[in-house]
């Protein structure tokens, strides 16, 4: 019986302290006392209370922005966003915050926490990835005024995770073109991938499926095309046997470099 009085005197307490917290955040964002609105958005802050801290830092900030202390409220305001998670808008606010203060203390950290805001935004491979083109872009831009600095490694590592993911995004695409037996298509973006990714670590077998894609494409061609195909093949393996003399599927590739050569022969006997 004494726990569930307690719990019942915790629970009226806790509500009571509630009420009392929202009614004065209510009066603070009715209030048009900006120094007490900054000085409980900080309060607010430093307690993790980010969503309050951030409504009343954008109702301050209109009037100190340019300030000392519109240095301090933008600064936080960014942070309290990203403490959201709504990384978005923090980007935006960093952004912001270091292009106004760019004097400040705070201005290249600011700086790479809007390239890593939207590297939080990036999202698996297999989703629309325009977030983490804008992350790359900000982290090279980061990096080209500030390279040398604490974060320059985990710039660069970030940004290297953010290439593999399109790689991975593009290399999956140009399978499934593939996969379905659209043979030309294949091909086209398996190129493609190789001249987008010239030092992924895939283009050897990217390479290789090139070669089966353009090979299967020649055999499914009416015969007027089929010579110009099994051409391109030959110039596909040639490339290939150029570039990884030493591959493991360098003897699946003259396959289909030898099948390639005996068809022409039989199409140029046929004509």
């Amino acid at each position: 019986m004494r726990k569930v009085r307690f719990f019942r005197v915790f629970v009226i307490v806790l509500s009571v302290v509630l009420a009392t917290s929202c009614s004065e955040f209510r009066k603070l964002q009715k209030s048009t006392d900006w120094q007490a609105k900054y000085q409980a958005a900080l309060a607010y802050y430093n307690v993790g209370e980010y969503y309050k801290a951030s409504v009343l830092l954008d109702q301050v900030l209109p009037v100190i922005k340019g300030t000392v202390d519109g240095e301090k409220a933008s600064y936080y305001r960014a942070y309290a966003y990203y403490h959201q998670k709504q990384y978005i808008l923090s980007a935006s606010y960093f952004k912001d915050f270091s292009r106004v203060y760019s004097r400040s203390e705070w201005a290249i950290e600011s700086s790479y926490m809007e390239a890593y805001s939207l590297y939080l935004q990036s999202p698996d491979y297999n989703l629309d990835q325009s977030s983490t083109y804008k992350a790359i872009d900000a982290f090279q831009i980061f990096l080209n005024r500030n390279p040398y600095t604490d974060y320059t490694q985990k710039a660069n590592d970030m940004i290297n995770e953010m290439q593999v993911k399109l790689e991975t995004k593009a290399f999956e695409n140009a399978k499934h073109y593939h996969k379905l037996e659209r043979w030309e298509a294949a091909r086209v973006a398996f190129e493609t991938f190789e001249n987008e990714f010239p030092d992924s670590k895939l283009n050897e077998k990217v390479a290789f499926l090139a070669i089966d894609a353009e090979f299967s494409y020649a055999e499914q061609s009416i015969r007027a095309k089929q010579k110009e195909r099994y051409e391109k093949t030959i110039e596909l393996y040639q490339v290939f046997l150029d570039k990884y003399p030493n591959s493991t599927m360098l003897r699946d590739a003259e396959k289909y470099y030898i099948d390639s050569v005996n068809q022409i022969d039989k199409l140029s006997n046929r004509s």
